[in-house]
C-alpha cells in the first residue's frame, strides 16, 4: 500500500513498548525508520523482527531527541525520496488506529497546515499520581495551536524548509520548531482524535522533579531563542518559575528577618495560589485540586532548570539530558 506517509520512532531501552509501537505501524506506512540511541534491551532486534529500517545512533555525539528525529527523517527521505508527510512517535507510544489516515485526509485538504497531532493519552494513568498528571498535560484544546508534542504527523515540505528540529536542545525541541514554522506562514493543528497511548512509567516524586526540572531548561532556552517581541515564546513560562521558586521564598526571608516569624505569613500565597488555579479549572474537582498543587508545586523545580541554563550559557558549557526514566 502506496500512503505518502513514513514514520520516525525513535526510543532506547523501550522493551515490549517497542514491541506495540512497532507493531501498531504494520501496514499503516510507506516505510518505517527506528532510530535507537545505545539500548541494551535487544530493541534493536526487536525492530528488525518488525522488519523496519534500524538506524543506531553513534553515542560518541551527544544525544537529544531531536538529533535523533533528524537522523532518522534523513534516513527516511534517502529510503523513500517521494514521501509527502512524516509521523513523529516516541518508541514508548502506541499509534492508534485509524490515526495515519485521519491526520493526512486533513493534511491533504488543508494546505496551509505543516503539522496536525491528536490526543495523546496515558496507558496506565490509575498507576500514580504522575502518570495522572502526564495524561491531562497531553490534553490540550483542540483546533489552531502554537505547538506540538513529540508525536505528529508532519508535511515533508515544511519540515525540511525549516531544517528540522534545532539539534541541540535537550528539550522543549517540538515547540521551538513550531514557533520557526509559524513564523513562515505554516499553521499548527490538533484534531479531535485519538493519536497514541503514552506509557510514562513514571511512579516516583523524583522522576516528576526532574521532569520539571527539564521543563523549567526547556522554558529558559525557548525564551532565550524566541522570547523577543511578537512571538515572546516562553517568557511568561519562565518568570512565573523565577516568581513563585524564587521570589516569593526570598521576600518571606527578608519579611522574617524585619519581623520576625510573622514574616511566614508570606507564604501564605502559595495555598492561596493552588486554591485560585483549583476554582477556575474546568475538570472534576480532583483533577482541578491536582493541577493546581502541581502547577505551583513545579516552580521549584523548574526555576532549578532555569538557573541550570544560566549556569550553561555563562560557562559555555553544552546542555546535558536531564532524564527522568
Amino acid at each position: 500500500m502506496v500512503t505518502g506517509i513514513g514514520v520516525v520512532v525513535i526510543g532506547r531501552n523501550e522493551g515490549l513498548r517497542l514491541e506495540r509501537c512497532l507493531a501498531s505501524l504494520a501496514g499503516c506506512a510507506d516505510q518505517v525508520v527506528y532510530v535507537d540511541s545505545g539500548s541494551s534491551d535487544g530493541s534493536v532486534e526487536r525492530a528488525l523482527g518488525h522488519g523496519v529500517d534500524v538506524l543506531a545512533l553513534d553515542m560518541s555525539i551527544p544525544f537529544t531527541a531531536a538529533r535523533a528525529r533528524n537522523e532518522g527523517f534523513s534516513r527516511l527521505c534517502a529510503l523513500v525520496p517521494s514521501l509527502r508527510y512524516v509521523q513523529f512517535v516516541d518508541g514508548d507510544c502506541e499509534v492508534m488506529a485509524g490515526w495515519l489516515a485521519k491526520a493526512q485526509a486533513f493534511l491533504d485538504e488543508h494546505p496551509a497546515v505543516a503539522v496536525v497531532c491528536g490526543r495523546r493519552r496515558e496507558r496506565f494513568p490509575e498507576r500514580s499520581v504522575y502518570n495522572q498528571l502526564c495524561d491531562l498535560e497531553w490534553d490540550t484544546p483542540v483546533g489552531e495551536a502554537k505547538a506540538c508534542g513529540g508525536d505528529a504527523l508532519m508535511r515533508v515540505e515544511a519540515f525540511t524548509a525549516v531544517s528540522g528540529y534545532r539539534p541541540g536542545l535537550i528539550a522543549g525541541e517540538e515547540p521551538e520548531l513550531c514557533v520557526r514554522l509559524r513564523a513562515r506562514g505554516w499553521k499548527i493543528w490538533r484534531l479531535d482524535a485519538e493519536m497514541t497511548l503514552h506509557d510514562a512509567d513514571m511512579t516516583r516524586f523524583g522522576q516528576w522533579w526532574r521532569r520539571s526540572v527539564r521543563g523549567g531548561y526547556a522554558f529558559a532556552e525557548g525564551a532565550y531563542l524566541h522570547g523577543h517581541p511578537p512571538e515572546r515564546h516562553w517568557r511568561r513560562e519562565s518568570r512565573r518559575a523565577w516568581m513563585w521558586g524564587l521570589h516569593v521564598p526570598l521576600a518571606t526571608l527578608v519579611a522574617c528577618l524585619l519581623v520576625g516569624h510573622w514574616g511566614l505569613l508570606v507564604l501564605l500565597v502559595y495555598p492561596l495560589q493552588i486554591l485560585r488555579l483549583a476554582r477556575r479549572g474546568s475538570r472534576s474537582q480532583r483533577e482541578n485540586r491536582l493541577l493546581g498543587v502541581f502547577l505551583v508545586l513545579s516552580k521549584f523545580p523548574e526555576m532549578i532548570g532555569q538557573v541550570k541554563f544560566l549556569l550553561d550559557r555563562l560557562t559555555a558549557s553544552k546542555a546535558t539530558l536531564i532524564e527522568y526514566k
